[in-house]
């Protein structure tokens, strides 16, 4: 039954959800820190678990552990990279993206902030970013998509793609959550229409997450739904797992909203 709602109502409602976010965003600091800078530090040697490089068009998966990172480089150009993650000690926990946005109100993410599972725990932590254009609202190209948008073209698509991951991982397609793509400068306008801001779009980026907890991770290596060129001409991109320094008792990450702080509270829970 679709229910009516009055002006007054809506505008209640409106008042409620501001006055909320208002709150939380007192907690956060006025600014999170500029991109990280260019080129990426070298990591040491000593410190790689393993490197790996994903053709354009193709996939991979690694168990990642607590402790551990990921640093995704587009040393090759221009990709947008989709990313999908479970909790090793119960693949029903996985990545949350409206919760991610919603609990730190925004869409925007980069260094200095963290991504949800659906259990309210914190998964990753961005540690290092240079480009600040992530997407975690439209999901990733299709079967259908691509056929749409390169006609008559043998294409990969990071859905299919993934059902392979999770089916390489003993999971189900109903078991994979909404992506987050990384190197996505995809931005929605007050209509409520996405759009590329290519002037945004470079390569050479790179972004580091840390792990919070032990997870199966999935990368994707697709064109984004909404990336201008009209060629399907993915490009390799190196993908390192490496052990990074512990979190610092100020860590940003780990202290910068009210959210953030009771989710590595209900992380210590878990590991308790």
């Amino acid at each position: 039954m679709h229910v009516r709602r009055s002006q007054e109502e809506i505008a209640a409602n409106r008042q409620r959800y501001e006055d909320h976010q208002k709150k939380g965003l007192e907690f956060a600091p006025k600014a999170f820190p500029a991109p990280s800078t260019l080129p990426a530090p070298q990591i040491e040697a000593a410190a790689i678990v393993h490197q790996e490089t994903i053709p354009g068009g193709w996939y991979w998966s690694t168990l990642l552990k607590r402790g551990e990172a990921l640093r995704i480089d587009q040393q090759h150009g221009g990709s947008t990279v989709a990313l999908i993650a479970w909790n090793t000690a119960d693949t029903s926990e996985r990545l949350n993206l409206v919760d991610t946005a919603k609990v730190q109100w925004t869409t925007a993410l980069g260094k200095g902030r963290v991504i949800f599972s659906d259990m309210g725990r914190v998964m990753f932590s961005m540690i290092e970013d240079s480009s600040g254009t992530h997407d975690c609202l439209m999901g990733g190209s299709t079967a259908a998509s691509n056929a749409a948008k390169y006609p008559g073209v043998k294409t990969r698509n990071t859905r299919d793609n993934f059902v392979l991951v999770a089916g390489k991982l003993g999971l189900d397609r109903r078991d994979i959550p909404a992506i987050l793509n990384l190197f996505a400068p995809v931005r929605l306008d007050d209509a409520g229409t996405f759009h590329w801001q290519e002037k945004r779009s470079s390569s050479g980026n790179y972004a580091e997450l840390r792990a919070e907890m032990d997870m199966l991770v999935g990368l994707s290596n697709c064109p984004h739904p909404l990336d201008p060129n009209p060629a399907y001409a993915p490009v390799p991109v190196i993908v390192t797992r490496f052990f990074c320094a512990a979190p610092a008792a100020d860590d940003l990450p780990r202290t910068a909203t009210a959210e953030a702080v009771r989710g590595f509270e209900n992380n210590a829970l878990m590991l308790a």
